[in-house]
């Protein structure tokens, strides 16, 4: 039985604002805890004025009193930009208010441009390695550092029983390596990279997997963008303002809102961006529930998993709930 989760960037539609996007993925996190989902992750992207979501901590402890059952984690924390030591001390605190809840996914994109990392890494004067970083982070949430670890004195506090689960997000066969040699879970970016490189990831993580305090057995999850609605046509229409704020996206363009469909509709688009909307629908499932439903079961029997993450990166907030809903229906979800 696939398990479905819901990656959330917090778009800001067009006409809309900051404030709104958030409180509107606030009511998606309670619709998809009600609906049956099991998991529902939040982003950290900085300087992308389209979308509100910037600290993945912070909307989580909100987003954890909000709801009920369902998990709540980050996809992802940009884990370059900041300390091991504090990021666990982060996640303890929601796993302490919030046991057996919390997930604690990392990245080592930046989340924005260049300024944007030097703004976030101005006072550092020697940067650590993404897999020391790792390396840390797991031994400050499993009370586990080596006697001739620099901060081996440390504890990461609070004390708590339970640790939350950690997932290392990626979109190439890098992340998948340093997943394996952690014992950590694996979630591949197929929304990013859906042109084969993920199926190669995905075997040399669970062929070097190690076991470890935080997981057995590994543990693969796959993220893809979707977009469902009544009809294919209905959705087809929708794609469409998709299509445009990714293409902004990819061009750097920064626009301060997430387009509507009638914008992308009035669009003059050139020969190339026309070719790269093509591109781009590799990264997306565009249907009704039932055409999706197919579509990501072929792509969990692909990645052999039962773990899909769909991210519902779609013009106006109405259609984004429509959009769970009838999956959660055509998947036969049992929410509450």
């Amino acid at each position: 039985m696939i398990s479905l989760n819901i990656l959330d960037y917090s778009p800001i539609d067009e006409g809309s604002n900051a404030r709104e996007a958030l409180l509107q993925t606030t009511e998606m996190a309670k619709s998809a805890d009600k609906l049956g989902y099991s998991r529902f992750w939040v982003s950290e992207h900085h300087q992308t004025f389209s979308l509100a979501g910037s600290n993945p901590e912070m909307l989580m402890m909100h987003l954890a009193a909000s709801t009920e059952r369902i998990r709540i984690g980050s996809g992802g924390v940009m884990l370059p930009h900041y300390s091991s030591y504090k990021v666990a001390e982060n996640f303890r605190i929601l796993e302490a208010l919030y046991p057996n809840r919390i997930d604690l996914g990392i990245g080592r994109a930046p989340g924005g441009n260049r300024l944007v990392t030097y703004a976030l890494n101005e006072e550092k004067s020697r940067p650590l390695s993404y897999e020391q970083q790792v390396e840390d982070l797991k031994g400050f949430l499993t009370d586990n550092v080596s006697v001739d670890h620099r901060f081996h004195e440390l504890i990461a506090t609070p004390v708590i029983e339970t640790i939350p689960e950690m997932w290392l997000l990626g979109s190439s066969g890098g992340s998948a390596e340093i997943a394996a040699a952690n014992g950590t879970a694996f979630t591949f970016a197929h929304f990013i990279n859906p042109f084969g490189a993920g199926l190669t990831a995905v075997n040399e993580y669970r062929k070097n997997f190690k076991p470890s305090a935080l997981l057995e057995n590994p543990k693969v999850m796959i993220g893809v963008f979707a977009i469902v609605a009544e009809t294919n046509e209905e959705a087809e229409e929708i794609a469409k303002a998709f299509d445009l704020w990714l293409l902004t996206v990819e061009s750097a363009q920064t626009p301060p809102y997430y387009p509507s469909i009638q914008t992308a509709i009035d669009y003059q688009y050139r020969p190339r961006e026309i070719e790269r909307i093509s591109s781009n629908r590799n990264r997306v499932l565009v249907g009704d529930a039932k055409k999706v439903k197919r579509e990501i079961e072929k792509l969990a029997e692909l990645y052999d998993t039962n773990e899909i993450t769909i991210l519902p990166n779609i013009a106006k907030s109405t259609n984004r709930m429509k959009s769970i809903q009838l999956l959660a229906e055509a998947f036969n979800l049992s929410g509450v």
